[in-house]
């Protein structure tokens, strides 16, 4: 299958594999909106702003996906009133389903970064996880959020690749393949049938399109900059978590998650914890934010 080669094939082949994955996506990626979850989240966004988070009046997140980072800062007091937007709407219909489930009232709406439904100065933060990344028009899209932030307004992103931190994990990726039928049979676990965590074969062959940029922290500033965003900061998140988190990942990506047993699972997860201490206190504040697998970006909107 050919890589999409349009804003609008790229936006169409987003729309439908997201639709696809929304069902058992908090399932695939270990989104959580307890107590891990929340901190998780905290962290990110103390990290992206290099300061505690003030809280927010109202915020609009792009790209909202099933609620991870909007229904955590809400439960932990940071947002009072949320809109999220995303282009699918399966995603949009799971992330309503959560905040039901949590008791939390958000205004949701299918929308394209690029050409945002809201009104001038119309929030206090524009917010978004892992999104960046499958924009086609990242200079028309900034200058959306700074149209739609009130002044002195937050835009903050976390979570988007990093080209070299990107290179980087490749390494325990392919390494992890290459073993993954002798940890099967350690693990005594079923090889996992096509495309089983993505909602199909089908949807499992649009997942390699979706992600249409990686990026330099130089790179994410000048988009900030350009359309006249001021206190631009740059960071990068997860070295050993990363490389730790992906080599287990690819590895159960080969077998029935329901047979791969529970004392690897929680192996996987305290572990993968554990190296986020360790990227937070030792390597992130001390090494270039370019050869973390994570990027974070936070700026403001001049007052």
């Amino acid at each position: 299958m050919l890589a999409p080669a349009t804003a609008e094939e790229i936006r169409d082949v987003n729309t439908r594999y997201h639709d696809g994955a929304a069902a058992a996506y908090d399932a695939k990626w270990g989104i959580d909106f307890g107590e891990t979850g929340s901190r998780q989240v905290l962290s990110k966004v103390r990290k992206a702003l290099g300061a505690p988070p003030p809280g927010w009046e109202r915020s609009l997140e792009i790209g909202a996906g099933t609620g991870y980072f909007t229904l955590n800062l809400m439960r932990a007091g940071y947002v009072r009133e949320a809109v999220c937007t995303d282009i699918s709407p399966g995603m949009l219909d799971t992330l309503a389903a959560n905040a039901r489930r949590l008791g939390l009232e958000v205004q949701t709406g299918a929308a394209d970064a690029e050409r945002l439904p809201f009104p001038d100065e119309s929030f206090d933060l524009v917010l978004g996880h892992a999104v960046l990344h499958h924009l086609p028009d990242l200079g028309t899209a900034f200058s959306e959020f700074l149209r739609v932030l009130r002044p002195g307004g937050t835009v903050l992103f976390a979570g988007e690749p990093s080209r070299h931190g990107d290179r980087i994990a490749a390494v325990p990726k392919r390494a992890a393949y290459r073993v993954a039928p002798l940890w099967r049979r350690l693990m005594r676990a079923e090889p996992a049938a096509a495309g089983h965590a993505d909602g199909g074969a089908e949807n499992h062959r649009l997942e390699g399109l979706v992600d249409v940029h990686a990026f330099t922290p130089d790179e994410l500033t000048g988009f900030a900059r350009r359309v006249g965003f001021d206190r631009v900061r740059v960071t990068g998140e997860e070295l050993l978590a990363n490389w730790f988190g992906w080599a287990n990942r690819a590895l159960e990506a080969t077998a029935d998650p329901e047979s791969v047993p529970w004392s690897w699972k929680v192996y996987a997860f305290r572990g993968y914890i554990a190296l986020q201490e360790v990227d937070r206190r030792l390597l992130e504040s001390r090494l270039p934010a370019a050869i973390f697998y994570n990027l974070m970006l936070s700026a403001r909107k001049p007052a």
